[in-house]
């Protein structure tokens, strides 16, 4: 295998992990420097779609939700990106790892998804200095 073959593998890995599908919709929120550039471009090239920004009037399959401690009020933030999602939909919070500056405590994550009505689903490394939180509505709500 190539390099670049090898390269590409491993950044549709990092889309992958997330459980994301050709042609779904993925809304980016919170977006900086420090934001993840493979995750990202891997996240494109297996959508097949570019990440549309957070003013996107798109009925929404997966919101990209990238959170540092610090940011605002994560309730929410959590409560706007639950707007626009379609039935089924949901949300990948990524937050700094452990260690990392804007760690954000899972205790913290997991009191603001209750309340906003979310429930945690799984928890992945979902890129070298990020972990994610998939959080969706509860079967019952959707």
């Amino acid at each position: 295998m190539s390099a670049t073959a090898g390269q590409a593998q491993g950044e549709r890995g990092l889309a992958e992990r997330l459980g994301l599908k050709p042609g779904q919709v993925v809304q980016e929120i919170g977006w900086d420097e420090d934001s993840d550039e493979e995750l990202r471009q891997s996240i494109e090239e297996l959508t097949g779609n570019e990440l549309v920004d957070e003013d996107s009037e798109e009925v929404i399959d997966v919101v990209l939700l990238w959170w540092r401690d610090g940011d605002g009020d994560l309730f929410d933030t959590l409560t706007n990106a639950m707007a626009g999602l379609a039935d089924g939909g949901q949300i990948w919070l990524l937050t700094p790892k452990v260690g990392r500056e804007g760690h954000v405590e899972p205790s913290d994550i997991g009191e603001d998804a209750t309340t906003a009505g979310l429930s945690q689903t799984s928890s992945v490394s979902a890129a070298r200095d990020w972990s994610g939180t998939r959080l969706v509505s509860p079967k019952g709500r959707r």
